[in-house]
């Protein structure tokens, strides 16, 4: 099982939209054998891109998991989405993977979502190589790519591969390590390369890149700098050793080229995998909490320790609820009983399942560092912690992430009702950041996601997917509540129940917290007088009166609160007497601390002809924006900004007027701040 270990490889392709991630991942699939022909976006054939959906909007809408082998490893691959309104599936795709591949487009370069998933990478300290993409596109510039990311990140991109040729030219690499030129023929496949000696016109060129190799490379330990000082050169296998230190302590990223799109490069990349990301070995031990002492403990990834995986997505599968689930220690097979420790509760496992986009191949046994899918487990849900009963590990959940939309849907007839809302209640499952509520005065039903195109995939899902006839109305933003002033306030609760006295109180103090920062809780004053059991209890009262804000309904944010003291009664009934205590006392609170309403805020990354810059930041000044900054990209100039997303529907058919049908944007969440 060690030596299975090592060869193991958990990554993800993730990048900005339309960076090429899809394309990259069905070359490999088709390199390694795992499919026999491939499937292109553009023509809506690809394995990982299964979902009718995808194939007609040529996007990733969800994370998709394969696996497949290359020189003795077997690589477990999620191939990840690149709209931002989908981002929820990076996040938890990276929060379980041990490396990553970051795919750049050669003319775009560090594109917004790609800073996002990068900085999300940096969050689960995922190591990660580059690929950058579409090196045969018209404008695409591999030093221009590198200049990107050596300003925008912190990691420096270290140059393992020269391109050989430009745009149409372009027909190869120039492998930095092994001072080889490789050489793909304009026909066939990309299945056969040449591996020919270094073009005269590029040696000099080469030498000057081998030597910054050779000096990051020297930089891993004091013997090798020594080495390389005394002899000005090192062997190939001690370079290949230091990238792979260097990478996985997140000291450098090494940069490979290709156009996945024409069959170049892509081989090189997964050697490169192999070579330099981790394996489950070689990632620190899965941390978590015990759950009785509330003390950080660990789990190795042998087959011999405990039990312990994480449940990191979760679809329903013809009817069937299929957990989508990451093994960090121990192993379980198929009849055998896990504990949910979340829900405090068994789950029998019915099937393991081998993913491959959307297809299945039954297995017995799914063992430390395997991704696998688990039928059976009818109430887990992502971010649930599995392990067992008698040696228990709390893992840390999966963020997710606030809706900032919604639109209102109504269903043609009564009949349907009860069925729309059954299927959206089971996407909700399947999607964290998607919710759904009735409107207690309207009685209609209010869906709530990341955008415009999250809600609008989950509508035609309904009417095409499912066949439900709905009427969806105008999209509206989601406002959140929080307090402008600190307050102190106490909540009772001193009432019979069931034939015995129910008491507590609990006093809390609530403040403003800096905008956009979210809620913060501390009990830290009372640590000594509350038992750890209660402790969970109390902030599971506040965190719940926090989710329904006093003006509108609208959960609150920006509020730090503090436990200042609590008393109860012990009996039966102290653990429901001190929840509903601690719910009063934020609500006591909340009365007096002048609530105000929050709008999100988005940031927009505008890509326009330098000609129109002046009317685009006239029409963001008319929608209430701030411009924070202006770039010039040769001809084409990118605008950031901050504008409202209420005055935001629409923009773009307005940029599109503006620049004469040439400018394009992108937009994020930046957070939720006060209406203006």
């Amino acid at each position: 099982m060690k030596k299975g270990l090592k060869n193991i490889r958990n990554i993800g392709i993730i990048a900005h939209i339309d960076a090429g991630k899809t394309t990259v991942s069905e070359r490999m699939l088709y390199y390694t054998g795992k499919i026999h022909k491939m499937g292109e976006v553009h023509d809506g054939d690809t394995a990982l891109d299964w979902m009718a959906q995808e194939q007609e909007r040529g996007i990733t809408i969800t994370s998709a998991v394969t696996n497949f082998f290359w020189r003795d490893c077997e690589i477990h691959l999620i191939d990840t989405p690149g709209h931002v309104d989908f981002t929820i599936e990076v996040e938890r795709s990276l929060r379980v993977l041990d490396g990553a591949v970051v795919v750049f487009c050669g003319v775009g370069g560090v594109e917004p979502q790609s800073e996002t998933v990068w900085h999300q990478a940096d969050k689960y300290r995922v190591p990660r190589i580059a690929f950058i993409n579409k090196m045969d596109r018209i404008g695409a510039d591999f030093d221009h790519v590198i200049s990107m990311m050596e300003e925008r990140f912190n990691t420096p991109p270290v140059i393992l591969q020269r391109p050989i040729g430009v745009e149409s030219a372009f027909k190869g690499v120039v492998d930095l390590v092994r001072q080889k030129a490789i050489v793909w023929s304009e026909d066939g496949l990309g299945n056969e390369y040449e591996v020919a000696e270094i073009p005269q016109d590029m040696k000099e060129e080469v030498a000057a890149y081998r030597e910054k190799l050779l000096e990051a490379v020297a930089e891993a330990d004091d013997e090798l700098m020594e080495r390389y000082l005394e002899e000005g050169d090192l062997p190939e296998g001690d370079i290949l050793k230091a990238l792979r230190k260097r990478t996985l302590n997140m000291e450098i990223v090494p940069v490979l080229c290709g156009s996945a799109l024409k069959n170049k490069g892509v081989q090189p990349l997964m050697d490169a995998i192999v070579d330099f990301l981790p394996s489950p070995l070689e990632v620190p031990p899965i941390s978590g909490v015990d759950p009785e002492t509330g003390e950080t403990i660990t789990r190795p990834p042998d087959i011999k320790a405990p039990f312990s995986a994480l449940v990191f997505k979760v679809m329903m599968d013809q009817g069937r609820k299929l957990c989508f689930v990451r093994v960090y220690s121990g192993q379980v097979k198929v009849g055998e009983e896990l504990y949910n420790l979340n829900l405090r509760t068994k789950e029998k496992v019915a099937r393991i399942l081998e993913i491959h986009a959307n297809h299945r191949k039954r297995i017995d046994t799914a063992k430390a560092g395997d991704i696998v899918g688990v039928i059976g487990l009818k109430r887990s849900s992502t971010g649930n912690t599995l392990c067992d009963a008698s040696d228990p590990i709390l893992l840390e959940p999966i963020d997710s992430y606030e809706p900032v939309i919604s639109v209102a849907i109504e269903t043609v007839s009564n009949q349907e009702a009860e069925r729309v809302q059954e299927v959206l209640t089971q996407i909700m499952e399947e999607d964290p950041t998607f919710q759904v509520k009735t409107d207690e005065e309207t009685g209609q039903v209010v869906i709530s996601g990341m955008g415009e195109l999250h809600l609008n995939v989950v509508t035609t899902r309904l009417m095409e997917d499912y066949g439900l006839k709905v009427h969806v109305g105008r999209p509206q933003v989601v406002y959140r509540e929080t307090i402008t002033r600190s307050v102190k306030s106490t909540g009772v609760f001193d009432r019979e129940m069931a034939g015995m006295h129910g008491f507590a109180t609990v006093t809390i103090e609530m403040s403003p917290a800096e905008r956009g920062t979210g809620n913060h809780y501390t009990d830290r004053e009372v640590e000594e007088i509350l038992p750890p059991e209660y402790r969970q209890v109390v902030r599971e009262g506040i965190m719940d009166a926090l989710s329904f804000g006093p003006l509108s309904g609208s959960p609150m944010i920006d509020v730090d609160v503090i436990l200042k003291d609590v008393k109860w009664e012990e009996n039966d009934h102290a653990i429901s007497s001190l929840r509903i205590a601690a719910a009063t006392a934020v609500r006591e609170g909340t009365q007096r601390a002048e609530i105000i309403l929050l709008e999100p805020i988005m940031e927009l990354d505008i890509l326009t002809p330098e000609e129109f810059v002046g009317e685009v930041i006239s029409d963001i000044n008319s929608r209430k924006g701030e411009v924070h900054s202006l770039e010039n990209k040769g001809k084409i100039t990118l605008i950031q900004a901050r504008v409202p997303l209420k005055q935001l529907f629409g923009y773009s058919t307005t940029l599109r007027s503006l620049t004469q049908g040439r400018g394009n944007f992108t937009m994020r969440y930046f957070r939720h701040d006060q209406i203006t």
